[in-house]
């Protein structure tokens, strides 16, 4: 791989292991700590007193980019009503909120919780995503964590990505050198499997007003079950809690009493309403791991959920964290003001907002300005001119693959999933891949659900097409990631095993995920009945599926390698491999059906 990293940037890479690597190994595991009481959730501030003089600091955070080149489109475009997003914007909010900061006297620090690329639009995956990095630089981005899509392409594409280098295969494609990430990514928990010891480094520390403050980051333990196997062979994911308190242990060892962990796990509000300032009804993986943690962590800025919320949760001590989330799609920065305590080096205050990256024109009454197709008219003077200049260059650059018009579909088609957790365009998808592979015997398509990035709208025109047209870079949006589409021989009863496995508690499942299925294949569940007997009523074009049978079923290779935690898929009977990717059999669908209606969504019944 060329090297064409700036002279001496990868020095700074060699800190941090030449000064813990012998302290590492000496560390012992730290248990979970056993979890207190829950307080009523409150919008976050929190105030841990204090005897002395101040040191103020600022963090903007935000999570979940996702190469989000250009605003989101769709029923995505706005958050609670506030057309959102883009990097043009998020630059625009990022840099105001940090003038905004060193205005009050406080030093700034931008940082991430994971997936800042990974299932990302054409405009930065077709450059293996260059562009997001650039961009990321653009904004001053400086700490973030992996998340588990920063593993879509393996770990030698994420330590490209890091310390920078042509493309091992396709090269420098925009004719220039690329030097990575101006930005620490921090690994924690991802140690290589010869050495056991981080691939990235695991922490960083700032000094605020002569106090030290560390950034611990990390992805969650079950990033193996989510990302490709193929890319991840070499490194093993371990526990979020006993990584972030053995790194509280030795940073606590080097003097750092004040701590921030960068976290790919999340929770979400449930109910209504859920303003971006909210814990309403919070729940989700990130409570429990904040219960465990030592009480040197007073922030833990998460993601992986996607949703926007703001909350204080209690450690392993009983008092709170703040717990901050910037949904996705860069359409909200969280602000969070911290002063630490100079004679203990310890938190004093903290609290914390999201702020809504706002793209959209305003009216005088509070709605906003929309075109005449009833998308949202964006504001010229919310762009940033740094980040529309690289924007537009890789604009520019794909826009003859991406505005090509690959085929129509007569109404929105959405990735929202109904009561039974089919979705119309899920179907659409399943349809795609079963007429892809029929020529291979393929009887049966599943699709996993989170493999599906983006809705289809009928009146979206990025590249001024017809509404009801659809692009390949928005057939590439749904479907970014490049997946094989492959065909497999299962029995009756192995299909039957599949689908139990959908459901935790059968086959070493722990997330529910409910398959999308092809036309013709329907079945009924029952949540309510005991792991492994949830499933009845298979069919095929009306036909019960026969336990004895063969069946030829197609998949993408994620799901066909164990993913989503289907081992059951990883079969490898007859396994062929079709021509090109599972883009490539949307597009060809769109083109060959034209227009495309939104799938039934009635395929699968629910009954309890």
């Amino acid at each position: 791989m060329p090297i064409t990293s700036r002279p001496g940037r990868w020095l700074r890479y060699l800190a941090a292991p030449a000064l813990t690597l012998g302290v590492i190994v000496a560390l012992p595991g730290a248990a979970p700590s056993p979890a207190a009481a829950a307080p009523a959730l409150t919008p976050v501030s929190v105030s841990f007193g204090h005897g002395g003089t101040l040191a103020e600091g600022n963090l903007l955070g935000f999570n979940d980019f996702h190469g989000s080149i250009d605003p989101p489109t769709g029923s995505g475009a706005a958050v609670n009503g506030v057309p959102a997003g883009g990097s043009e914007y998020l630059t625009t909010a990022v840099k105001r909120l940090r003038a905004e900061a060193k205005a009050e006297g406080r030093l700034s620090t931008t940082v991430g919780a994971g997936d800042m690329v990974g299932a990302t639009p054409l405009v930065s995956a077709a450059f293996h995503d260059e562009p997001t990095i650039e961009m990321l630089n653009v904004m001053g981005m400086e700490i973030t964590s992996v998340g588990n899509h920063e593993f879509d392409e393996g770990t030698d594409e994420l330590k490209r990505l890091q310390y920078g280098g042509c493309h091992p295969v396709d090269g420098c494609q925009d004719g220039d050198p690329f030097y990575g990430a101006d930005f620490t990514y921090l690994a924690a928990n991802v140690v290589t499997k010869r050495l056991n010891l981080p691939l990235l480094l695991p922490f960083n520390i700032r000094i605020v007003d002569g106090v030290p403050v560390g950034f611990v980051g990390m992805t969650l333990e079950g990033t193996p079950s989510i990302v490709n196997p193929a890319g991840i062979q070499d490194v093993d994911f371990k526990d979020e809690i006993q990584t972030a308190n053995r790194y509280a242990a030795l940073l606590r060892l080097l003097g750092v009493k004040s701590m921030v962990l960068l976290l790919h796990e999340g929770g979400s509000q449930s109910g209504s309403p859920q303003p971006v300032d909210g814990c309403n009804n919070f729940a989700g993986p990130v409570v429990d791991i904040v219960k465990g943690l030592r009480p040197e962590y007073g922030i833990v800025v998460s993601g992986h959920t996607h949703r926007f919320y703001s909350c204080a949760l209690p450690n392993s001590a009983g008092a709170n964290v703040v717990v901050t989330s910037a949904g996705t799609n860069g359409q909200l920065v969280t602000d969070i003001d911290y002063a630490l305590d100079k004679k203990t080096g310890k938190f004093a205050s903290i609290t914390a907002r999201n702020v809504i990256a706002e793209n959209g024109v305003r009216n005088p009454d509070g709605t906003y300005q929309t075109n005449p197709d009833g998308t949202f008219v964006r504001n010229a003077a919310l762009v940033d001119p740094a980040a529309k200049r690289l924007a537009d260059k890789y604009r520019t650059a794909v826009s003859p693959i991406a505005n090509e018009v690959v085929g129509a579909i007569s109404a929105d088609i959405v990735r929202d999933v109904r009561p039974n957790q089919e979705s119309p365009l899920g179907d659409v998808i399943a349809d795609a891949q079963l007429a892809w592979t029929q020529d291979d015997g393929a009887q049966i398509a599943f699709m996993n659900p989170g493999g599906i990035r983006a809705s289809l709208s009928y009146a979206n025109s990025p590249g001024g097409e017809a509404p009801g047209q659809v692009t390949y870079g928005e057939a590439f949006t749904v479907q970014p990631f490049n997946n094989l589409v492959v065909t497999q021989t299962f029995t009756g009863a192995q299909i039957k095993d599949v689908l139990e496995q959908q459901f935790v508690g059968f086959g070493g499942q722990t997330t529910q995920r409910v398959l999308q299925v092809s036309a013709g294949f329907t079945y009924t569940y029952d949540t309510t009945l005991p792991a492994g007997s949830r499933v009845s009523a298979i069919a095929l074009n009306g036909t019960p599926i026969d336990p004895a049978a063969t069946y030829r079923v197609t998949t993408n290779d994620f799901l066909a390698n164990g993913g989503d935690g289907f081992t059951n898929l990883n079969v490898r009977t007859d396994r062929t491999t079709a021509p090109g990717f599972d883009v490539d059999a949307l597009v060809a669908y769109l083109g060959e059906n034209a227009p495309v209606a939104p799938g039934p969504a009635d395929r699968i019944t629910r009954v309890g």
